[in-house]
């Protein structure tokens, strides 16, 4: 067997590989300005959808698919809730008469 074409993984680096592209650090100013455009209602979903399936940064794309899926669990958690309050509420009101 030869060893020496196989990639040198160091175990105490993080298996870092220094032929590795690197995606480029987001500077605080861009974390800023998405901040403020995800305080705009409706903007706010359609910016997560064109940031999290665009082209651009993949450490920023893998943040907005995780916010997205955490956004989809909590509307799925909320209409839940609000199915089982709104058949509790009714059959109060049926049982009442």
């Amino acid at each position: 067997m030869d060893y020496n074409n196989q990639p040198q993984v160091n175990p105490y680096n993080g298996g870092y590989n220094p032929n590795q592209q690197v995606s480029p650090v987001i500077t605080v100013k861009d974390w800023m300005l998405q901040m403020l455009i995800l305080i705009i209602p409706i903007v706010n979903i359609i910016m997560m959808f064109v940031w999290a399936f665009g082209e651009g940064n993949p450490t920023k794309q893998n943040y907005y698919k995780a916010a997205l899926l955490w956004a989809l669990i909590i509307t799925i958690l909320y209409v839940l809730i609000v199915v089982l309050f709104l058949g509790t509420f009714i059959a109060s009101l049926g049982s009442s008469y």
